[in-house]
């Protein structure tokens, strides 16, 4: 069913994990007003801004609740060179804070401040006008309500709808953009998409019906009233915010350890079986599993066919070890049994110091993905954490046969896919170790202990230089002064 609008191609497929940067080059007065010159990383385009752009931007993120160190305003004496400077120096303080920041950099709200080009869209009303389309092609299916920003996706939009021949029952419907490591062909995707439906696994959450166009897709499933596994550890309601709900949670509780054995266990099982059956995944994180009868299950295996780029992909950039889906998936499962465990994702990675706890188990398998070791050496595989004692002896119990056939031509179709996205991957992990070694040349370069030590070798130099020029006219002087006595000796022989 071809419900989708074929869009004009030739656009730009950008990666919306890449966390935009912006360098304040100066600030200037335009029109009584003092402007801000930015410069975005990867763009030589200045883009100006005032103060009072900063600070509707400020207000829409305040929903994070996330303390923002914008700099005041001023009224009066905001003129002042002193001033201006300062405040240059606060709003480049304020760009890194919120560019750094792992949910409110991929935020349309930032990238659009940022960027004006390529995020002015409204995507909402896009997918409003793809789905209308399909409702068209399709007419049992009627929009409930939009789930506004329930996700992080910035191009992907979900719609609470019903079947109209069962108007009881709610189901979801996700619309999303191809994104950059779309590798399959158009055909492919088509076929590898209507294959989801028939896929049977006690684990992963089953999807009612899907559908791709050139540009685009259409997932639809049940809704699950209690929403994720996230809003389950943040006690916050499905249908709110993604930012309000957790950037800031005001009530977060980790699992019992016979839940975190059972669901880790459960996860680990469809990480197998998807990568026995060569189906790449790395989407893995708690947003992305519901829980129905202390079973979980788990969403958007979708992802990676679409090319969408994985949640944890400005981490997994920065190991070069990370490099295919199976370890992608694996670190993922890191991430989540540390927020399982703690009620909290890690502050930083590596990890290499863990709060309090008595599950020393959880801790042991969490230094073997996390840790600094970990990191730069590699992931273990998923058979390897499945004899862990954490994991190794849990018992599961269901009766639902496995079932996921996949023609021998996709199944090839796919193992190329994979290996261009893991190509791109490993051409971007190069980039940033490329980068990260010229920072630190810079920033050795320019630091006071360098300047100082370069000071101390001009002066020994200098000296050795002076010196040798000494030595130089010395030498000279002495020889002029034999020759000067070998020719008057030769002048008093001949006399």
């Amino acid at each position: 069913m071809a419900f989708l609008e074929k869009q004009s191609p030739g656009r730009v497929l950008l990666d919306d994990t890449v966390a935009l940067t912006a360098l304040i080059e100066a600030s200037q007065n335009l029109q009584s007003h003092t402007v801000s010159l930015l410069r975005p990383g990867k763009w030589t385009q200045t883009v100006i801004k005032r103060y009072s752009d900063f600070d509707m931007l400020n207000s829409s993120l305040l929903v994070s609740g996330v303390s923002l160190p914008l700099p005041p305003k001023k009224l009066l004496g905001n003129m002042d060179r002193e001033f201006i400077a300062e405040r240059q120096r606060g709003l480049q303080v304020y760009l890194d804070f919120i560019t750094q920041h792992h949910i409110l950099a991929t935020c349309q709200l930032v990238k659009k401040f940022l960027d004006t080009n390529n995020y002015s869209a409204n995507y909402t009303e896009i997918a409003l006008q793809q789905v209308s389309m399909f409702f068209r092609s399709d007419p049992k299916w009627e929009v409930v309500e939009p789930l506004k920003d329930i996700g992080w996706r910035i191009r992907k939009k979900y719609f609470l709808i019903k079947n109209k021949e069962q108007p009881k029952e709610r189901q979801v419907l996700s619309w999303v953009d191809l994104g950059p490591d779309k590798f399959l062909s158009d055909k492919d995707l088509q076929s590898t998409m209507k294959l989801l439906p028939s896929l049977t696994n006690p684990y992963i959450y089953p999807v009612t019906f899907a559908n791709t166009s050139e540009l685009s897709a259409l997932v639809i499933r049940m809704f699950n009233e209690k929403g994720t596994l996230r809003d389950l550890i943040c006690k916050v309601k499905p249908k709110e915010a993604f930012m309000r709900k957790y950037c800031i949670p005001k009530k977060i509780q980790g699992l019992e350890l016979q839940q975190i054995r059972t669901y880790g266990r459960q996860i680990l099982e469809v990480l197998r079986f998807l990568h026995e059956k060569g189906f790449p995944y790395g989407h893995l994180h708690a947003s992305n599993i519901v829980i129905e009868d202390n079973t979980c299950k788990v969403l958007d295996i979708e992802n990676s066919l679409l090319g969408l780029p994985s949640y944890y992909r400005p981490y997994i950039t920065q190991f070069r070890k990370i490099n295919t889906t199976e370890s992608i998936d694996v670190y993922s499962f890191g991430h989540l049994l540390y927020e399982m465990t703690y009620g909290r994702p890690p502050d930083a990675v590596p990890v290499d110091q863990y709060p309090a706890v008595t599950y020393t188990s959880v801790v042991s398998v969490l230094q073997s993905i996390l840790s600094t070791d970990a990191c730069k050496t590699g992931m273990p595989t998923v058979a390897q954490l499945l004899q862990t004692p954490l994991f190794s002896d849990v018992l599961l119990f269901h009766s639902e046969k496995l079932q996921f056939k996949i023609p021998t031509k996709l199944r090839d179709a796919l193992k190329t896919a994979k290996e261009c996205m893991e190509k791109r991957l490993q051409e971007e992990q190069k980039t940033n170790q490329q980068h990260r070694r010229l920072t630190r040349a810079q920033s050795h370069h320019g630091s006071e202990e360098e300047k100082r030590r370069r000071k101390i070798l001009a002066r020994k130099k200098s000296r050795q230089s002076a010196y040798e020029n000494e030595e130089d006219l010395s030498v000279k002087y002495n020889n002029n002064s034999g020759t000067s006595s070998c020719s008057n000796k030769c002048i008093n022989s001949l006399l």
